[in-house]
């Protein structure tokens, strides 16, 4: 079975300054996996890495693929709607994606917008950040990928809003895909989680199973995620 994810000895600097340092993680296919790391910690920078969107140093092979500028068609990013102007509207976003890439699921897509109740006929300058953000994920998981990149995709969302949302993420993420959520709503997403993936000290400071947390420590995974950055000075 080839993994969905492997990185080997991956770094980056950014004007001189080391955001990430000697990462290795591999990942395999089905899991939803959680990124965690306090602000600054390098999280979205290894997602921009993962896609292409940034270039570092060492090796990242999505399904078996180094070339960085094939990892597009494996992966489905929340990236924001920076590129679009403030006139354009959600459903020529959505026209545009169908246009870009070959495995944007149209039906998929038209079933996200009535679950999250978007209307595709207002302009991006009307949507307030929290559909905003519901946009984001409806473009993302309508992709039809191996690999879903979520950073930090329910900060702006309303509290029922964001449970309802997280609760289903089963329903649309496809079987054998993989799932990795960078988020601060710890105890909210940990229900769903496979995995949980700690970005600390410039890297992958640790990679353990959801359950093996709960058996070996006896702790939730917010509790075993916040005792590794006790003493490590105030997160943010």
């Amino acid at each position: 079975m080839t993994n969905v994810l492997a990185i080997d000895h991956v770094g980056y600097k950014h004007n001189f300054k080391t955001i990430l340092h000697d990462v290795d993680l591999t990942l395999e296919p089905g899991k939803i996996i959680g990124l965690l790391g306090e602000n600054g910690a390098g999280k979205t920078t290894l997602m921009r890495l993962i896609t292409g969107g940034a270039k570092g140093s060492g090796t990242i092979a999505v399904c078996g693929d180094t070339q960085a500028a094939h990892h597009r068609s494996h992966v489905s990013f929340t990236e924001q709607l920076r590129g679009f102007s403030a006139s354009t509207r959600v459903e020529q976003v959505a026209s545009f994606y169908r246009t870009v890439y070959t495995d944007f699921d149209g039906a998929r897509f038209e079933e996200l917008v009535t679950f999250l109740q978007i209307d595709t006929s207002l302009k991006i300058a009307a949507l307030s950040k929290g559909m905003k953000e519901k946009v984001i994920i409806a473009l993302t998981l309508a992709r039809q990928v191996n690999l879903y990149l979520l950073d930090e995709p329910f900060s702006g969302i309303d509290s029922m809003s964001r449970k309802r949302i997280i609760s289903s993420i089963l329903k649309w993420k496809p079987t054998d895909a993989t799932m990795v959520i960078s988020d601060h709503y710890v105890s909210e997403i940990a229900p769903i989680l496979d995995e949980v993936v700690i970005v600390k000290d410039q890297t992958v400071y640790a990679h353990q199973a959801a359950d093996d947390i709960r058996a070996e420590f006896g702790v939730g995974i917010e509790r075993y995620y916040e005792s590794l950055y006790e003493g490590s000075g105030q997160r943010d």
